[in-house]
């Protein structure tokens, strides 16, 4: 029979890792981590060159240099998976500047995510930049890694409640603590490698960054994990110092 006490606390371990596994799922999956606000674009040159930019950025070549350049320019936003663009539809490019806008995207592939990133973002000649380049790896590996660690601690406390027993709970939350860790390294990865990209890739004037709440369902993601780990390792160390207080009652 389960105190009450650690009922309780297994509940609510549950619902804290749900809901960090769901902030985690969505921020993996949206484009909102970094967002750039661009000016208006003024004057029929401006607005061949930005659409030059962004027919490249659809259709063109995996290129850092050309998709940031058009990220900068276009009130981007790049996530894990997703980088975005906001532009006018097809037929409103050259009349007002207030025109309704519309996002348009373009996922990274597989391959994509383990390309170089390079000194000179374009420059194949500058060397690779290994630092960016295990950032950015890292950055879409580890919350597939938390997300996995997640799996793992339900299954096992799965196989716990069919057989009634408490004994996995300290692996659970140790599962969880490592998940939360992770979800927090994906965070401090991101934004290591945002700024290193913004040294070596200069923002144009009147062109501001600032971070999205896709990031912030992720940061949120990191202490939920930590407390529901807190709370099942708190349950698996009471639950067996209180059995083995009461067997050497019994013994006794």
């Amino acid at each position: 029979m389960v105190d009450n006490r650690y009922a309780t606390a297994l509940v609510i371990a549950c619902v804290l890792s749900i809901l960090a596994t769901v902030y985690l799922s969505v921020a993996i999956g949206t484009q909102h981590w970094y967002q750039y606000s661009s000016p208006t674009v003024r004057g029929e040159a401006n607005v061949s060159e930005l659409r030059s930019l962004y027919d490249e950025f659809m259709s063109g070549e995996f290129d850092e240099k050309t998709y940031s350049d058009t990220l900068f320019r276009l009130n981007g936003t790049v996530g894990l998976w997703w980088r975005c663009v906001l532009v006018p539809p097809s037929a409103h490019w050259n009349k007002e500047a207030d025109a309704k806008r519309v996002l348009e995207c373009r996922h990274f592939t597989l391959p994509e995510q383990f390309t170089p990133k390079y000194k000179e973002p374009g420059n194949h000649n500058s060397g690779e930049d290994m630092l960016r380049t295990y950032l950015w790896r890292c950055q879409f590996l580890l919350p597939l890694a938390s997300l996995g660690l997640v799996v793992l601690a339900g299954l096992i406390g799965f196989c716990a409640c069919l057989c009634r027993s408490l004994t996995p709970t300290l692996g659970i939350g140790v599962l969880h603590l490592l998940a939360g860790l992770c979800s927090l390294a994906t965070v401090c990865c991101y934004l290591a490698g945002m700024d290193l990209l913004h040294r070596v890739s200069m923002l144009p004037d009147k062109v501001d960054g600032s971070l999205g709440w896709s990031l912030y369902l992720a940061l949120i993601s990191s202490p939920l994990h930590m407390m529901a780990a807190a709370l099942l390792v708190w349950a698996a160390r009471s639950h067996s110092q209180n059995y083995y207080r009461m067997t050497a009652y019994r013994v006794a």
